[in-house]
């Protein structure tokens, strides 16, 4: 399964999908590739892989992508994901996406689920945004500017997450994704029971 979460920059999903990869099996978290330079807290390939322009255009080219974007002069991009593989090892996985690029995926994938993660209110998300300070003022008004068309679109995505308290939010986060594995867990059952079925009874009952 691949879920897709998207929030507001300073909404806490860094935190919120560190938590959850660590307490939750199976899971993967799918790196994106980006040419802004790392900050001080950010690791090659943990957080991001960070190429230089004329990389990301050759990998544009290329149609490596699954989705990819430009913010504040910067490009971000997903690669495209081998579902084949990830079935066989029996991996989930989450992609760190905003509402553009999960738009481009809901029409690239089949049946990924979208969870958006919302900040308790506008002041928190800029006393945040502030205090982690990583950003001169005018990037800071920016992202608060682009939180509110980003929140526009939360009404399309299948779950809603108010991160008020982190250990509340890891818990539904969790909750959301155990539910969905035994959804298909249940589909995938009921399917291969219905043709044991079939095969069984079909030519007599049929």
């Amino acid at each position: 399964m691949v879920f897709v979460i998207s929030a507001p920059s300073g909404a806490g999903k860094t935190t919120l999908l560190n938590r959850v990869l660590e307490e939750l099996p199976g899971l993967r978290f799918s790196v994106s590739y980006t040419t802004r330079s790392p900050r001080s807290n950010e690791q090659e390939g943990r957080d991001y892989h960070f190429i230089s322009p004329p990389v990301f255009q050759k990998m544009v080219e290329g149609d490596e992508f699954l989705e990819w974007a430009e913010v504040l002069g910067n490009r971000y991009g997903t690669r495209r994901i081998n579902v084949e593989t990830l079935e066989s090892e029996g991996i989930d996985l989450i992609l760190d996406i905003d509402t553009q690029g999960a738009r481009k995926v809901k029409g690239s994938l089949d049946h990924p689920l979208f969870i958006f993660l919302l900040p308790p209110s506008p002041r928190l998300l800029e006393e945040r945004l502030v205090k982690r300070a990583e950003d001169p003022p005018q990037t800071i008004r920016f992202r608060l500017a682009n939180a509110m068309k980003e929140i526009s679109e939360a009404h399309w995505y299948d779950y809603l997450i108010v991160n008020e308290n982190v250990e509340e939010a890891v818990d539904q986060l969790k909750a959301i994704i155990i539910a969905e594995r035994c959804r298909k867990v249940k589909l995938l059952t009921l399917t291969e029971k219905m043709g044991q079925w079939e095969e069984q009874y079909g030519k007599s009952y049929g």
